[in-house]
């Protein structure tokens, strides 16, 4: 009787111990959210029995921190014990622990405010498999109140159903941001950089910059030819959006959006739908990321065009989150005004 590859035996147990240890995993994360949920109720009970005072609430936590720590372990830190307080005051009711979020990741939902906000990022963190890293990022660079203002114009409408269910990708406009955070290259805003050296720098920081992009984008290649007569254009960068089932076409600009970039653009994408695109994909996307755009001049610049292009700006620096905030609470009151 021939005996089976033992390379094969081999892989067939790791895959079951890799099964096991994920299932494992998945359950100990449930059971730690629930207990850390509980731990924080029995802080907030007993907090309601004593005093409300917040001299009181202090002393409870920095005593219970010395004596479970003395009992346990680590892990019961005065600031953790404070998260799974704020944990059971955030969530009236257990979270549904399905074991895709962490305890780190709820630690940083705690650090958002507003309700609508968290919310979204905590459906983003399930629908894009965030990692903490990753969750802190969006959170640092406002992702929530870009994607609010990122067409013009906030609305409530928009609030609750980002609040609700994420970012909900059917149409080319929902990849877009504005403006687009490229923090990660560590570039200094005032110094003038070419745009071969900011394409450069965008492929050696491909995953920095898919996790910007958003959802679904894979790259296909930088400077791809598009050869008309016998001439030959480059597309900066080309990726693939699996949830659209489309090119994205990005053409990175140093400077203020022109009529011609837009011209150029709309060429590229009548080559891809001609000759790229196979049997199944839908019309490709333009984007052109400039510094700075005039909305007018943008307005007429892409009036009348068949093909889904658009613009947006990029920086190298966090947005002030604090103005953001203020921008799109201003557009929610005026917006309330004007419907009374």
């Amino acid at each position: 009787m021939e005996l089976m590859p033992i390379n094969q035996i081999t892989e067939e147990i790791k895959t079951l111990m890799m099964e096991a240890r994920t299932t494992a995993a998945l359950e100990i994360n449930k059971q730690l959210l629930k207990t850390y949920w509980n731990i924080g109720r029995i802080i907030v009970e007993h907090e309601q029995e004593g005093n409300l005072r917040a001299q009181y609430g202090k002393r409870l936590l920095a005593e219970l921190s010395k004596e479970l720590t003395r009992e346990l372990g680590k892990g019961f830190s005065r600031s953790n014990l404070q998260n799974m307080r704020n944990f059971y005051l955030a969530y009236s009711n257990l979270p549904d622990v399905s074991g895709k979020l962490t305890w780190s990741h709820y630690c940083e939902f705690l650090g958002v405010s507003d309700q609508a906000a968290r919310d979204f990022y905590e459906k983003e963190c399930v629908n894009s498999g965030w990692s903490v890293r990753e969750l802190k990022r969006q959170i640092n660079t406002s992702l929530f109140e870009r994607l609010l203002l990122s067409d013009g114009k906030a609305n409530k409408e928009t609030v609750l159903a980002l609040s609700r269910e994420g970012v909900l990708i059917n149409e080319p406009q929902d990849i877009m941001k504005d403006p687009y955070v490229f923090e990660f290259l560590g570039a200094r805003e005032q110094k003038p950089v070419l745009e071969k050296d900011l394409e450069a720098k965008l492929i050696r920081h491909i995953e920095d910059f898919l996790l910007e992009l958003g959802r679904g984008f894979m790259f296909v290649g930088s400077q791809q030819r598009v050869t008309l007569g016998n001439r030959h254009y480059y597309v900066d960068m080309v990726f693939y959006n699996k949830i659209l089932k489309a090119y994205v076409l990005i053409d990175l600009k140093i400077g203020q959006l022109e009529p011609e970039h837009v011209g150029q653009m709309n060429m590229y994408l009548n080559y891809y739908s001609a000759e790229v695109n196979d049997e199944g994909d839908q019309s490709p996307i333009g984007i052109v990321l400039c510094t700075d755009k005039h909305e007018v001049m943008a307005e007429f610049a892409f009036g009348g065009l068949a093909n889904n292009i658009f613009a947006s700006r990029y920086t190298y620096y966090i947005p002030d989150k604090e103005q953001l905030i203020h921008e799109v609470k201003a557009l929610l009151e005026s917006e309330g005004a004007e419907n009374e």
